[in-house]
């Protein structure tokens, strides 16, 4: 369990029939850790970007397949725009970025965007 580093405290009253101060107790509180937010990278469909270039990218960016590449293509060409994957916010933007860079450098109009999950 992670504990906050701001800790609240209190003070006791003296002891009684001492000379002393008030002690001071200092109480941890649990901190609240929430899991990050998650995004889709979604590629879009568009009638210019060769269908083997798009299952490339699947394959080098996102680590799919030739299987679930060519069905999240398919999806994509079909439907669309198709699900690459689901990330933490700060890969989903690499992601995204990666694959419009890939796209421009082979001269494609591919287009890819993040959604929140």
């Amino acid at each position: 369990m992670i504990m906050s580093s701001h800790p609240r405290a209190s003070t006791q009253p003296p002891p009684s029939g001492g000379e002393g101060e008030g002690t001071t107790v200092v109480e941890k509180q649990a901190q609240k850790v929430e899991p990050p937010k998650l995004y889709q990278v979604v590629m879009l469909n568009d009638d210019f970007t060769p269908m083997e270039f798009v299952v490339y990218v699947l394959q080098a960016h996102f680590r799919h397949d030739i299987e679930s590449a060519t069905q999240i293509m398919l999806k994509i060409h079909h439907e669309g725009r198709g699900v690459c994957g689901v990330f933490t916010k700060d890969i989903a933007a690499t992601k995204v970025e990666l694959v419009l860079a890939a796209a421009r450098e082979a001269g494609h109009p591919l287009q890819c965007i993040m959604e929140t999950a």
